[in-house]
């Protein structure tokens, strides 16, 4: 799992059959310690409806597939949470 900042909604209309009716995001990973850019941004599948600005939590590979009970589906990252807040200890700061 990973952080990541939701910046922006990504619309296809034509798109492979397995992502029909999913909702797209962008979404910026953020290094936990910081809240800098961890890398470049990418695009996941919104399972929970999160909305531009929130920091989410982010599965990629075969969990993002088991996140929406499509083993098949053509999807490598999906948002599963939105953070309400987190805490971080100064010694790793």
């Amino acid at each position: 799992m990973q952080l990541g900042v939701v910046i922006g909604s990504v619309w296809s209309t034509r798109k492979e059959e397995g992502l029909v009716g999913m909702k797209l995001m962008l979404v910026k990973p953020v290094n936990v310690l910081d809240e800098q850019a961890a890398s470049l941004p990418f695009i996941a599948v919104d399972t929970i409806g999160a909305g531009i600005g929130e920091t989410v939590i982010v599965v990629t590979g075969s969990s993002a597939r088991a996140a929406l009970m499509k083993p098949q589906a053509p999807m490598d990252a999906a948002i599963v949470g939105i953070v309400d807040d987190k805490e971080v200890d100064q010694r790793y700061r």
